[in-house]
C-alpha cells in the first residue's frame, strides 16, 4: 500500500479542496494535534466522511467497537500511554495478528511503535473517534477502578461503611465513573444485575436497555454497598427491599440519582434512575406536539382554573411536560408552588416543595399547606393516592390552575381513574380542562437513515388514520447511532378536553370508551394516527409508532 496520508486522499476524492488542507497543516503545527482532528474541528470534514474515505478508497475494515466485547487480556498488551496518544484499541488477535481499531490507519508511526511494544503484527481497522474515546473510558480507565477496587476488598465480603464512603477510596472511583460514563451516554438508568458469572451492568439509553460490561462476582457487595451509603440505606439489610436519592457533584457534572435495591437469587439488584442536572427545561415547542396539538395544549394552559393532567407509563416524558408548561406560565404576575417526589429540575420564580416522608410532609399534607399560600398555579408531582386526588380536585375548582400527573392507559381513561380513586363525578367533571397521554418514540438516525417500503397491512393501517405511507424511512444502524438506527427520542400525543357533554358523560359513570369514542369523533387525534403523522414526516418508523401505541391498533 503507497504510504499516502489522510489529507491527501482526502484532496484526491474532492472532500478537501488544497487550500483548506494546508490551513488545517499550518494549524496542526501550531496546536500539535491530529490532522483528522482538526479538519473535523474545524468543520472541513465529518467523521462518517473520514471513514468513508478510508474504508471505500483503501478498504480499509470500519469497525464498531460497541460490538465487540474485547477480553481483558487484550488490553495489557497495548498499555493505556499508548492507546491514548495515538487513540488506538485492540479488539482481536488471531495468531501473531493484533487487529486494531485506530482513528487514523495511516498513522505509520504509530502502527511501528504498536507493533514493536507488542511483538504483534498490527492490522489496522478504522473507527470513529468519539467511538474509540468511549472504548477508551470504558475499558482502560473504568478497568483500572475495577482492578484497585478488587484488590482493595476481600472477594466476597461486604465492605464496610467506612470503606464505601472514603473519598479516596477505589470502590468511590469506580462508582464516579459508571455514573458518569452513563450521563455521557446519555442514560435514563443504570442496573446492576447479579449473574452467576459476574454483576451486568446495562445501560437504558433512548428507552432500550444496552449491555455496557460485566464486572468480576466479587464486584457485587462493594458496588451495592457504596450505592447503599450514597443513598443512606441500610448496608447490612439485604433481604428487603430498600429506596432512597442521592447527589453527585462531579467535576462540572451535578447528578440526581434515585436509587432502588431487590433481593434476587444471585444476589442484590440495583437500579439507579439517573438525571443530569445540567440539563434545562425544554420548551413546548420542543415536545414533538403537532402544530394542531401544540394550539390545543397552549390554549388549556392559559385558562384562569381547572386541572390538566399528563397520564402514562413510567419513562413517558410526563415531567418533562410539566415543566415546560410551568416554564410557559411561570410569570413574576403569578405564584406558582410545586410539590413534587423528587424535585428534578430547578427552576427560577418557581417556589419548588419536596415530599419528604420521614418528616410526614406527604404530597396531601403539603398540597393542603400550598394551598394556604395563595397560589395561581400547583403543580403535584403525581396523584398517587386518594387523598391527594381529591384535594387536587377540590384546588381546581376554587379558582386554582392544577398541573399533575396520572397513570393511566390514555387519556380518556384518566376521568374514571379519578373516580375510582373516590372523587366524585360532579367534582370530577368540574375540575378537569383537558387531559394529555403521550408516549416516547426512539427518532431514526438522521445519519443512516434509508428510504422504507411499508407492508400492504402497514400501508392500509397509514390510510385507515389519514396519514401518507410515501416516504418512509428507517436507520441501517451506524456509529453515530451505535448500529440501533435511531437516535434520540421524541413525543406522541393525544389531547382530550372536557366539554358540556363529556361533564354529562362523566356524571352517568359512562366507560372509558363512550368518552373515548365521543373525542375521537368531536376531533381528538388519536395518539397512533399523531404518531403515524410523525413517521410519514421521517421523524419515526411505524415499528416505534406501534411498539408504543400497540393498544390503538387494529392490526
Amino acid at each position: 500500500m503507497a504510504r499516502k496520508r489522510i489529507g491527501e486522499m482526502l484532496v484526491e476524492v474532492g472532500i478537501l479542496t488544497p487550500e483548506q488542507l494546508q490551513q488545517a497543516l499550518r494549524e496542526q503545527r501550531e496546536t500539535e494535534e491530529r490532522l483528522g482532528d482538526v479538519l473535523i474541528n474545524k468543520g472541513y470534514i465529518t467523521q462518517e466522511q473520514l471513514v468513508e474515505v478510508l474504508e471505500f478508497q483503501l478498504g480499509i475494515p470500519h469497525v464498531q467497537l460497541s460490538q465487540y466485547q474485547i477480553d481483558r487480556n487484550l488490553l495489557k498488551l497495548i498499555p493505556e500511554r499508548l492507546a491514548k496518544t495515538y487513540k488506538v484499541v485492540p479488539f482481536r488477535r488471531e495468531g501473531n495478528r493484533l487487529f486494531v481499531a485506530m482513528v487514523d490507519p495511516l498513522d505509520y508511526y504509530a502502527i511501528d511503535d504498536l507493533r514493536m511494544t507488542t511483538g504483534f503484527a498490527i492490522e489496522p481497522a478504522i473507527a470513529a473517534r468519539d467511538d474509540i474515546q468511549r472504548a477508551i473510558h470504558r475499558y482502560y480507565n473504568l478497568q483500572e477502578s475495577v482492578e484497585a477496587a478488587i484488590q482493595s476488598v476481600p472477594a466476597e465480603a461486604l465492605v464496610d461503611e467506612a470503606e464505601a464512603n472514603r473519598v479516596d477510596s477505589p470502590v468511590v472511583r469506580l462508582m464516579n465513573q459508571i455514573l458518569l460514563q452513563a450521563v455521557s451516554a446519555r442514560a435514563s438508568d443504570i442496573h446492576f444485575d447479579p449473574q452467576p458469572e459476574g454483576v451486568r451492568i446495562r445501560y437504558r439509553v433512548d428507552g432500550v436497555l444496552r449491555t455496557e460490561q460485566t464486572l468480576p462476582r466479587s464486584m457485587q457487595n462493594v458496588l451495592v454497598a457504596r450505592v447503599k451509603v450514597l443513598a443512606s440505606l441500610n448496608i447490612a439489610e439485604q433481604r428487603l427491599p430498600q429506596d432512597g436519592r442521592f447527589q453527585l457533584h462531579e467535576a462540572n457534572h451535578d447528578i440526581d440519582v434515585r436509587v432502588s435495591t431487590m433481593p434476587t437469587a444471585h444476589g442484590e439488584k440495583v437500579v439507579l434512575r439517573v438525571l443530569d442536572l445540567r440539563t434545562t427545561v425544554l420548551q413546548l415547542e420542543q415536545l414533538g406536539f403537532s402544530d394542531a396539538n401544540l394550539s390545543t395544549f397552549r390554549a388549556m394552559l392559559h385558562r384562569p382554573q381547572g386541572a390538566i393532567l399528563i397520564t402514562g407509563p413510567t419513562g413517558s416524558g410526563k415531567t418533562s411536560t410539566l415543566y415546560a408548561a410551568l416554564r410557559e406560565r411561570a410569570t413574576p404576575e403569578v405564584n406558582v408552588i410545586t410539590i413534587e417526589d423528587p424535585i428534578e429540575y430547578q427552576m427560577d420564580g418557581v417556589n419548588q416543595v419536596q415530599v419528604n416522608h420521614a418528616t410526614g410532609l406527604t404530597f396531601a399534607r403539603g398540597l393542603r399547606a400550598i394551598l394556604r399560600q395563595d397560589p395561581d398555579i400547583v403543580m403535584i408531582g403525581e396523584i398517587r393516592d386518594d387523598e391527594t386526588a381529591e384535594i387536587a380536585a377540590r384546588a381546581a375548582v376554587t379558582g386554582h390552575q392544577v398541573f399533575s400527573t396520572l397513570h393511566t392507559n390514555d387519556a380518556a381513561s384518566a376521568l374514571n381513574r379519578l373516580m375510582d380513586m373516590g372523587v366524585e363525578p360532579y367534582m370530577v367533571a368540574s375540575a378537569i380542562t383537558g387531559v394529555v397521554a403521550q408516549r416516547l418514540v426512539r427518532k431514526v438516525c438522521r445519519q443512516c437513515s434509508v428510504p422504507y417500503q411499508p407492508t400492504p397491512i402497514e400501508e392500509k393501517l397509514f390510510a385507515d388514520y389519514g396519514c401518507s405511507s410515501e416516504n418512509l424511512v428507517i436507520g441501517r444502524g451506524c456509529r453515530a447511532c451505535g448500529n440501533t438506527g435511531y437516535k434520540g427520542r421524541m413525543a406522541v400525543h393525544e389531547l382530550f378536553l372536557m366539554d358540556d357533554e363529556i361533564a354529562r358523560m362523566v356524571l352517568n359513570r359512562q366507560s372509558d370508551s363512550d368518552y373515548r369514542a365521543y373525542a375521537l369523533a368531536h376531533g381528538m387525534t388519536a395518539m397512533i394516527a399523531d404518531g403515524l403523522a410523525k413517521a410519514s414526516a421521517q421523524l419515526t418508523t411505524v415499528q416505534e409508532v406501534l411498539r408504543v401505541t400497540a393498544m390503538d391498533a387494529r392490526y
